[in-house]
């Protein structure tokens, strides 16, 4: 066998044989569809240029929207999701292939239909156009933090700041220096009084009391506990700055980032020898009694448990007896100086956490109004829905959603006439009689207030106590457990939406709206319209660094308004909800959107986006698409407007006619080659041979008098009023509701 050897390679050889082949310039520049045959298009073959504002128009049923939608669209969709993984595609599924041979040159496509946003509450015009993201972070990099209470401005504290501020207290003011390590925590925490013995610390405040760290006190695992490690305990004093920047340093390592400074007398020194035991004995009876006396001193307010609003039977009722000591959490009283290196208030004794751009977010738990739930609106029941005959009494359902609770019982009737004795009214009376005390504390309840209730049976009277938390609080619940679409309904009857009492319909809690930029806050910026939004940015003054950290996000903002403005959205404000949006608005807001995203080499289709709007703001929608298309991107516009006809850079008719009659291509080209199209019905109209004359004579109204509504407009112009008569309703079961 013989080999011969390879002879000599040239380099220009190699040079062509690594090169990649070339693609053919059809390829490259079109979109080529052959043998599209979806829904009506009679196996439809033409290339779509790339790059260009190209319209599909004909008559309606043509399969302009067969080819745009659910030939190109559907097929850019496909073949994105065969480009994920296994493991992706298994959640999204697999798209049928569009009935069509093949198509070449597609890129990534994006629909842009005539539809609403979406019926989501949380969806705004700031949301969808990603302004409101750009605003979260320019007010988390430069606003300023305020305090919620009393306004002043706020910010992060240095050591040296702290320590200042500790020695502005009177000098030979004795004082401890206290690290909060637990703060409103359940737990026993033996190992933690262990761990802080063993690094060398002597004392500690449990709830409010001192305690010697050798011998902890036993606490509730269930409750919820404060835990406040001494670090020092000294006099305040100049010549003893060394000392207590030590401990400073030491309290703010321990307490993450946050110190406590009690001054401390004669009363308080006594108190420390003796400690808290929640066991019981001595020690555990005063070291709780000083808690109800720092509660009852305290500013600021106490996490209470829940609890439910109709008590336990008599026989649970030993549980109930240390429900006196669970509210008893001491908070930091008047005396007390709260510092922190974080935000924090020193008039207030208010600390926070530094600002994130998910404490502007009202779709974040972090930034959220809490009552609300960041909708802004609250869906609650009126208790002058509640009450629609006020003649009855409470025991003869005057509330009267409770007829449906089945039938009331004695242990609910002891517990309301419990309620009555203790607020001191005669529960027997009619409703509009009662006090408006009674009246509040029958549906609102009595908070934390104990009530006393007395059981009478045949083995005697028996005697509980514990919280009343209304009727109010009871509704709630079922109508949060129900599970038939019947039974909410019926609850909504005595419901109304109203605006959230505690943000104001702002959507978020009290820090996120105390930070501001140019002294407005973030609803305060979004409640602007567009066009005072962008001359509120384009003249915002901002220091020097300022400038340098929120340069990129003001360009975008600024960016965002103007194509919001383009496209002659100018009077919407960014807090304007989607339901609230027409049809139109919403797809010119999603232009925009992708407008501002900057993005080239994208296939952008859009569904007759000229529909409902002015001449004035269709000039401006075209405007917005030429640009959309200068940036790189194809954009393909099924359109009947004959102003976007003459603006597109090619027009591709379909007819002859709708439904079985169409799907063809009958003509392709500029306007002028459409108008010299004979099997164009456009056109003939663009060529004037065919026009829509506006009738001379109008056709006689026929109006139908036997409907309802006939008659009721005939008795509305004669002066009478008719009530629509209520269609007859199913007969609903006590069961029925009470599931």
């Amino acid at each position: 066998m013989s080999c011969c050897a390879p002879g000599p390679v040239r380099a220009d050889s190699l040079q062509r044989r690594a090169a990649p082949p070339k693609t053919r310039s059809v390829e490259a520049t079109t979109i080529t569809i052959k043998g599209a045959r979806t829904h009506n298009l009679k196996n439809v073959s033409l290339s779509v240029p790339r790059g260009k504002l190209v319209c599909f128009t004909g008559v309606s049923g043509s399969g302009k929207s067969s080819l745009a939608f659910d030939t190109l669209f559907a097929e850019g969709q496909r073949r994105y999701l065969e480009s994920l993984s296994s493991y992706a595609r298994q959640f999204l599924g697999q798209l049928a292939k569009p009935d069509v041979d093949h198509i070449t040159g597609l890129s990534p496509a994006i629909s842009i239909q005539q539809k609403s946003s979406g019926w989501n509450p949380r969806s705004t015009v700031g949301t969808i156009t990603q302004i409101h993201d750009y605003l979260r972070v320019l007010f988390a990099r430069v606003g300023r933090q305020h305090c919620p209470q009393c306004g002043d401005a706020i910010s992060a504290q240095s050591r040296e700041q702290i320590l200042a501020r500790i020695l502005e207290v009177p000098p030979g003011t004795k004082a401890m220096v206290l690290a909060p390590v637990v703060r409103g925590q359940k737990g026993e925490y033996r190992d933690l009084f262990a761990e802080m013995m063993r690094r060398g610390y002597v004392r500690a405040r449990v709830d409010g009391s001192l305690i010697e760290l050798s011998n902890p006190p036993e606490l509730v695992k269930n409750l919820r506990h404060r835990i406040e490690i001494v670090v020092d305990r000294l006099t305040v004093s100049p010549a003893a700055r060394s000392r207590l920047a030590e401990a400073v340093e030491n309290a703010l390592k321990l307490g993450d980032g946050t110190l406590i400074v009690q001054p401390v007398g004669e009363n308080d020194e006594a108190r420390s020898a003796k400690p808290l035991s929640s066991s019981g004995g001595e020690g555990g009876a005063r070291g709780f009694q000083h808690a109800i006396e720092v509660r009852a001193s305290s500013t600021m307010p106490i996490n209470h448990e829940q609890e439910s609003s109709l008590l336990l039977p008599s026989g649970e009722r030993g549980s109930r007896r240390s429900a006196d000591l669970r509210v008893r959490t001491p908070v930091v009283p008047r005396t007390e100086l709260l510092l922190s290196s974080h935000y924090a208030c020193p008039k207030c004794d208010l600390s926070f956490e530094p600002p994130s751009p998910q404490l502007f977010s009202f779709n974040s738990p972090q930034g959220m109004c809490l009552t609300c739930d960041g909708m802004g609106m609250t869906f609650d029941f009126d208790p002058e829905l509640l009450v629609p005959d006020p003649t009855k009494s409470f025991f003869k359902y005057a509330v009267d959603p409770m007829r449906f609770w089945g039938r009331m019982g004695r242990w609910r009737r002891h517990i309301y006439r419990g309620l009555a004795k203790k607020v001191g009214f005669d529960i027997e009376q009619p409703w509009g009689e009662l006090p408006p005390c009674a009246r509040d504390a029958l549906l609102h309840g009595l908070g934390e207030e104990h009530v006393a209730f007395e059981w009478r049976s045949r083995a005697g009277t028996r005697r509980h106590g514990g919280k009343f938390g209304g009727v109010l609080a009871d509704l709630r619940e079922k109508y949060r457990k129900a599970n038939s679409d019947f039974v909410r309904e019926y609850y909504e009857k005595f419901m109304r939406k109203s605006v959230c009492p505690t943000c104001g319909g702002a959507r978020l809690n009290a820090q996120a709206l105390s930070v501001r930029v140019g002294g407005r806050n973030i609803d305060g910026v979004c409640a602007l319209s567009v066009t005072a939004a962008r001359g509120f940015f384009g003249s915002l003054e901002l220091t020097a660094t300022e400038q340098l950290i929120a340069r990129d996000v003001l360009k975008e903002i600024r960016g965002r308004l103007t194509f919001l403005c383009d496209v002659g959205l100018e009077y919407l404000s960014l807090d304007r909800t989607a339901p609230t949006l027409s049809g139109g608005e919403s797809q010119r807001i999603r232009l925009a959107s992708q407008i501002g995203a900057g993005l080239v080499g994208v296939l952008y289709i859009l569904d007759e986006p000229s529909i409902g709007l002015h001449p004035r703001d269709n000039r401006k929608l075209l405007d917005s698409l030429c640009r959309l298309r200068d940036l790189g991107n194809t954009v393909i516009v099924v359109e009947h407007d004959e102003q976007t006809m003459r603006t597109a850079d090619e027009i591709i008719d379909f007819g002859p006619g709708p439904g079985v009659r169409g799907g063809e291509v009958v003509a392709q080209g500029g306007v002028k080659a459409i108008a010299e199209s004979e099997r164009s019905m456009t056109g003939q109209f663009l060529r004037g041979v065919q026009r829509i004359e506006v009738p001379v004579h109008r056709r006689p109204v026929v109006r139908k008098t036997n409907t309802p509504d006939a008659r009721r407009a005939a008795s509305v112009e004669k002066g009478v009023s008719v009530q629509r008569t209520p269609a007859p309703a199913r007969r609903r079961t006590r069961r029925e509701v009470e599931a």
